[in-house]
């Protein structure tokens, strides 16, 4: 393989432990996939999420072109996760080409985690994404790590 992905859900942890997996799995890169960066959950808007993990080695970006819009998250929630995923492939289809690059380039040369709140990737934007960046460099490989 020649990088990796680590797909990443906060959903069920607290601030200290998910750096602490972080930090275990050797990550040196959160890439925020929310559209907005924002969480109700303390310590995981963007702001903390550049301060904590920041303070132990992990740097933090944000990458508005990568997240899920509103109209589409029923269909991962409550609805049908395959109909979320074929829309958000579409989105990113068109347009978000740069950052899915960004994204490649740095799970070349670091450890990559990227971030949603959704535990589980299969009910979540971010295995389109994973998806996405296997099939620019199939050598990378998507570890789920929480």
């Amino acid at each position: 393989m020649r990088g990796r992905i680590y797909s990443v859900g906060y959903e069920g942890f607290e601030l200290a432990g998910f750096v602490e997996s972080l930090v275990s799995a050797r990550v040196s890169l959160v890439v925020d996939v929310r559209l907005t960066p924002l969480s109700r959950k303390r310590g995981f808007s963007g702001k903390s999420l550049s301060a904590k993990p920041g303070e132990v080695g992990i740097a933090y970006r944000h990458e508005v072109d990568l997240g899920n819009p509103p109209e589409n998250r029923d269909a991962f929630r409550h609805g049908d996760p395959e109909q979320g995923r074929q829309r958000m492939r579409r989105l990113l289809s068109n347009g978000a080409g740069p950052a899915l690059e960004r994204l490649v380039e740095d799970a070349s040369r670091r450890r990559v985690a990227v971030l949603c709140v959704e535990r589980s990737r299969l009910r979540c934007h971010r295995q389109v994404i994973t998806d996405m960046v296997q099939e620019i460099d199939p050598t990378i490989e998507v570890v789920q790590i929480l």
